[in-house]
């Protein structure tokens, strides 16, 4: 038996997040389908990271194994062609059996959107947290930093967690700011903030929950340095809201 290897992008707006679930459409559902369609097997289709409802994918990557004999080449256009034009498969290879999108990646970075709502763009509700509020993006930087390291992340773990040890890793977050972006060659002159978080594993909604919790201190409402008893208190009712699904993308994942 065969693995084969998928690099895909996905507009998660109009899905339950990646998982299956009955009833809902899920990106990972729609691509089993697919699948199903192309190699004719029943397969699960397993992939490294399980996007909640509405959030994005610039880079997400999925495996399954298959007896199927077709060349890993058409697999995209194939795939493709039986999927909804928000789901695109790149990419597609062979890999090796002892390949886990999951377990062999490691670290995977997270990355969020803010816009100021009634100057931005269009084209980013569908895609940023629109802001009412004006942020002081030192004062997020300086909280950030009592979040670099190996830590246990309860107070930015949501219920149901499904994860048996809540300690994870963060490599680093970059906090930037842009007066203008650009989209389909046009230059788009809205105020975004990015915040990108780099770390080994996330728990669920961890990255909404460090986003809810900084944005708290760029409001003057926390200040930076009770990120640090917000951490050791293990205890999620003492970190910010849990950010919009709408502005957080898987953006890469490291092998």
């Amino acid at each position: 038996m065969r693995q084969v290897k998928l690099i895909l992008q996905y507009d998660g707006t109009g899905y339950s997040g990646w998982q299956v679930q009955k009833n809902d459409d899920t990106v990972q559902a729609l691509l089993e389908d697919a699948v199903f369609a192309v190699t004719g097997e029943e397969l699960r289709v397993t992939g490294a990271s399980r996007t909640d409802a509405g959030v994005h994918a610039f880079e997400q990557v999925a495996s399954f194994k298959t007896n199927t004999d077709l060349d890993p080449r058409i697999f995209p256009r194939a795939l493709n062609a039986h999927l909804s034009k928000d789901i695109r498969v790149l990419h597609a290879e062979e890999c090796p059996a002892s390949f886990h999108p999951r377990y062999s990646a490691q670290n995977k970075t997270y990355s969020y959107l803010i816009s100021r709502y009634g100057i931005g763009s269009v084209f980013l509700r569908r895609y940023s947290w629109q802001m009412p509020y004006q942020l002081n993006c030192d004062a997020m930087r300086a909280a950030a930093n009592y979040l670099i390291g190996k830590h246990d992340f309860s107070s930015f773990r949501a219920s149901g967690c499904s994860a048996k040890n809540p300690v994870r890793e963060i490599i680093k977050i970059e906090l930037s700011e842009r007066d203008s972006f650009d989209f389909i060659s046009f230059t788009v002159n809205a105020p975004v903030i990015k915040i990108s978080i780099q770390a080994n594993a996330f728990l669920r909604h961890m990255a909404r929950n460090i986003v809810g919790t900084l944005v708290e201190t760029g409001r003057g409402r926390t200040a930076p340095d009770r990120v640090r008893g917000i951490l050791n208190a293990r205890d999620r009712r003492r970190a910010g809201m849990t950010a919009p699904a709408c502005g957080l993308f898987l953006e890469k994942i490291q092998y």
